[in-house]
């Protein structure tokens, strides 16, 4: 039987990235999560530190990348900015973001919102069994990559009973080709929204 207290608790997505910058795709993936798991809030969370990236990887500041996402986001009522990764001292691993959060929004079901290619990757990050123990995951397949489930399973046992399928529209979009893009010249009109173009432009970010 379901518990009556989790099934009326919060339903809360977790969004974490570079958002280096953010771009139409992480908006769309954000919506649609909301929309399939009925959402009511989705928290998007700016790395200041991710251990998996170092610059020139990251080429916006924290403090860029934190008014950018807040800029994109600032239209939709569903989608709010959480600091949790901003403001804490590192090492920044998602899992420890989560335990965060879990004690900021106890009675919240978290769900953690992912590409493809970082389900992937998820036996490489630190303590995966503990963060499929946080939350779920809401997963959107990426073009041209297959997660083996059953290698998953067997490598962070409970993950495909924790495993949501997002039927998020195939976007190819990437924030470091969009940062490339802006570094040789080129147009990213309607691939990032149009705050966050103009934020760019205005303190000249990712110019090389």
């Amino acid at each position: 039987m379901p518990d009556p207290m989790r099934a009326s608790a919060e339903r809360l997505g977790v969004f974490g990235g570079t958002f280096d910058p953010p771009h139409l795709g992480h908006l769309i993936l954000a919506e649609t999560a909301a929309d399939c798991l009925g959402l009511s809030r989705v928290l998007f969370v700016p790395a200041a530190d991710p251990p998996h990236k170092r610059p020139p990887i990251i080429r916006a500041a924290a403090g860029h990348r934190l008014a950018m996402t807040e800029l994109a986001i600032a239209d939709n009522p569903r989608f709010a900015l959480s600091r949790a990764d901003i403001d804490r001292p590192g090492p920044h691993y998602t899992v420890d973001m989560l335990r965060l959060l879990q004690q900021q929004y106890p009675a919240a079901a978290m769900f953690l919102l992912l590409g493809g290619d970082s389900l992937r990757d998820l036996p490489t990050w630190s303590r995966p069994t503990e963060l499929i123990a946080l939350a779920s995951l809401a997963v959107m397949r990426r073009p041209g990559i297959k997660p083996d489930l059953n290698a998953l399973e067997h490598a962070i046992p409970g993950l495909r009973a924790r495993l949501h399928w997002i039927p998020a529209p195939p976007i190819d979009l990437s924030s470091s080709t969009i940062a490339d893009l802006i570094a040789a010249g080129r147009s990213v009109r309607y691939l990032v929204p149009d705050r966050v173009l103009d934020y760019i432009l205005t303190h000249r970010l990712y110019r090389e």
